[in-house]
């Protein structure tokens, strides 16, 4: 599923309400807290952290995998994250992200100008999958 969002704090909470439609269409609820958390971390650094030329928009997949839920958040941006140490203010979303994923990372996007930031949460054996 591909969505595609305005750089503006609301899309995160609009993109995880899509999100968690999806994971109950899939029949998977079990991993729902940690997908929107995860979701959520990935998405806010791309609305707070990347400056891009009016119009463009920051794009939003997911994807059932043999490993898992993929998430995936492309910008336009050219900055790649940085895990930072954290503070009063900030400086956890990729260290959460890298506790509830079973492996994330960073790639640069296929045919476009910019990256995406992916993260694959794994589905329990024996869960609702």
């Amino acid at each position: 599923m591909v969505s595609r969002w305005a750089r503006h704090p609301r899309c995160v909470a609009l993109a995880r309400a899509e999100l968690r439609k999806v994971l109950k269409r899939w029949g998977l609820a079990v991993v729902a807290d940690d997908a929107l958390l995860v979701l959520s971390e990935l998405l806010t650094n791309a609305v707070r952290h990347t400056r891009v030329s009016r119009g463009r928009e920051i794009e939003t997949r997911y994807s059932r995998e043999p490993q898992g839920i993929r998430i995936e958040v492309h910008d336009a941006a050219q900055n790649w994250p940085q895990p930072r140490m954290p503070d009063v203010y900030g400086g956890r979303g990729l260290t959460i992200v890298a506790a509830l994923a079973a492996c994330w990372g960073t790639e640069v996007r296929d045919g476009g100008v910019g990256k995406a930031v992916w993260a694959v949460i794994a589905v329990p054996s024996g869960g609702d999958a």
